[in-house]
Order: structure tokens, then C-alpha cells, then sequence
């Protein structure tokens, strides 16, 4: 039996959260409006709110010797996240992303690495993805992700992917090989249509080799969900403060759903309500719904029962 619902690996970092009204030219600089330490990570994003939505989840990441006792250690302790497999460097810090945020809500990311850069010299933690039910493999090295993915697949596991900011790190040959072992793609539209040129594969040939399901998100604009047919889902509109980790918690509502069997037009449904949450807050972690929350939303806005268990 599958003691954890869902694991999620990548990264667990420090966000610094940035407003500025314009991105500046080469060579120029810019006014910074705001700016504000946050707790982070696509892993750790998913992971946190995952468990909010009652799965039993499990998070892996490489981070430094200063995260052992912090107060984001703390959280997912909180949250009741299984970090028994955390790859600790005590010579490195956590990684670090600084987020910057225009006025029209784009965004441009720069990630320092720190103990991160240690994954690809790690051992993929095989008793950990066999007690998982499903694995997402998010942001972060390109090989560890592919040995995680081969032994998730070996053990047959549900394995969602989503390369993010990192796709670019990415040869065609470990996307390629990586998507090859995933059931569930999730991108952006930039992402996914980047993945597309640099495999020179259309969305049918991508599910032929690999994820019968692709999940291509496009922010305040909705997403669309590619399976057997074509889903359209729409976004929730709420007073927008910070798109940042929208997407994290779309993945981690979606797959919320997914793992307890519902259709995938509930999937994306209950994915968009999640996600609408998030963007109410500054951070990625600061505005992460309960159940209850997301099933009343739910049924408010789409005006439907939400046939999920609490």
C-alpha cells in the first residue's frame, strides 16, 4: 500500500518577490518598488498545497545547512510534509530565486542554485518513490529528474512533469527521454510551445511518445487541457496581486483531483479554483486554500456540486 499520496521533487528555495513598474533595457537600471523575502520553490509550492487539499505528500529537494530548523523547515513540518529524504548540503545554501514583477503583471526570474547544484551527483531516492502513489517531477536538474522519472516508471507510478524556468537546462535528449516516461505534461503556453520546437513535435506527437494528458496553462486567460479531446477551462477572475506560483498550485489542485479519479474538465476546474486563491497574496505560499475553501469557491463560481471527498 502506498503510504504517501503524492511526492514532489525539485526545488525548495527562497524567493525574493520584487515590483518594479517597468523591466529595465541593457546597461540601465530601475527603481525597485517593493521587495519582500518569501518561502519558495516549485516543489515545495506544490507539495505545501497538496497537503492543504488532504493528500499525504512527501517533498524532495536540495537544500542547505542553513534550512535544518529554519522557519521554512518549520512549515512543512506544519503542513504535516514528509522531508525524511531531503538532500541536506552544510556547505551550501538553499537556493535562491529573485522574482521580479512588472505592471502588467510579466515577470522575468533569476535562480541562484546554491546546494540545488548538488542533484545531479545524488542518488535518486528509490524507497521514497515507491511509497508514492503518484510523482511530479518539477524544477530542477535534468538528470536527477530522469532518474527519478525511470524508477517512478519502473514501480509504476503516475508521473506528472513540469520543467518550468528550468526547461531551458534541458539537452533534446533528456526532455525527450523524461516526457517519454511522463503521463502528465504541465506548461505554460510559452513552455509547452517551447518544448514543441525543441522536439519539432506537435501536441499529438508529444502524447504518442509519453503524457496522454498535456496540460497548457495561459494565466488569467485559462488553459486548456489535451487529452482524447480538447478541454477548455477558464480562469477564475479575482483582483490579481502576484501570478507568481498560480501555476504550482494549479499543478498541485489538478493533480488533487486527478488521483481521487475525477474527469478531467473537474480537474481543470478544481485546478483554476486553487489557483485563484494564490494570486489574492504577495507569494507563492501565503494564500494556500483548504479543501473547504476551494470546494465552496468551487460551486459558487462554476454553479455545480463538486463531487470530490473532503
Amino acid at each position: 500500500m502506498n503510504e504517501i499520496d503524492l511526492l514532489a521533487i525539485g526545488h525548495t528555495a527562497i524567493d525574493y518577490i520584487i515590483q518594479i513598474d517597468e523591466f529595465p533595457p541593457p546597461n540601465s537600471s530601475v527603481t525597485i518598488k517593493r521587495m519582500k523575502k518569501m518561502h519558495g520553490g516549485a516543489a515545495a509550492n506544490v507539495a505545501l498545497t497538496a497537503s492543504s487539499l488532504n493528500l499525504k505528500t512527501s517533498l524532495v529537494s536540495a537544500v542547505g545547512g542553513d534550512f535544518i530548523g529554519s522557519e521554512y523547515h518549520e512549515k512543512l513540518k506544519k503542513f504535516k510534509i514528509n522531508t525524511d529524504s531531503m538532500i541536506i548540503i552544510e556547505d551550501e545554501s538553499t537556493p535562491t530565486a529573485f522574482i521580479m514583477t512588472n505592471s502588467k503583471k510579466d515577470q522575468i526570474s533569476y535562480f541562484y542554485w546554491g546546494a540545488a547544484k548538488n542533484f545531479k551527483n545524488t542518488e535518486a531516492p528509490y524507497k521514497t518513490i515507491q511509497e508514492a502513489r503518484a510523482v511530479h517531477l518539477a524544477t530542477g536538474d535534468p538528470s536527477f529528474n530522469g532518474k527519478c522519472g525511470e524508477i517512478a516508471r519502473k514501480e509504476d507510478k503516475i508521473i506528472s512533469f513540469d520543467p518550468g524556468q528550468d526547461l531551458h537546462l534541458y539537452t533534446k535528449k533528456q526532455l525527450e527521454k523524461v516526457i517519454r516516461l511522463t503521463d502528465i505534461l504541465f506548461g505554460n503556453h510559452f513552455e509547452i510551445d517551447r518544448i514543441q520546437k525543441k522536439l519539432s513535435m506537435n501536441i499529438k506527437k508529444l502524447q504518442e511518445i509519453g503524457p496522454h494528458i498535456i496540460v497548457k496553462t495561459y494565466g488569467k486567460q485559462g488553459s486548456i487541457i489535451y487529452a482524447e479531446e480538447k478541454i477548455e477551462i477558464g480562469a477564475i477572475v479575482r483582483r490579481a496581486i502576484d501570478p507568481t506560483g498560480a501555476g504550482d498550485s494549479y499543478r498541485a489542485g489538478f493533480l488533487r483531483a486527478y488521483l481521487e479519479g475525477a474527469d478531467l474538465e473537474t480537474c481543470g476546474k478544481f485546478a483554476s479554483t486553487v489557483a485563484s486563491f494564490i494570486v489574492e497574496a504577495e507569494g507563492t505560499q501565503t494564500n494556500i486554500p483548504n479543501y473547504k475553501m476551494v470546494k465552496n469557491r468551487y460551486e459558487n463560481y462554476w454553479n455545480e456540486k463538486l463531487k470530490l471527498k473532503g
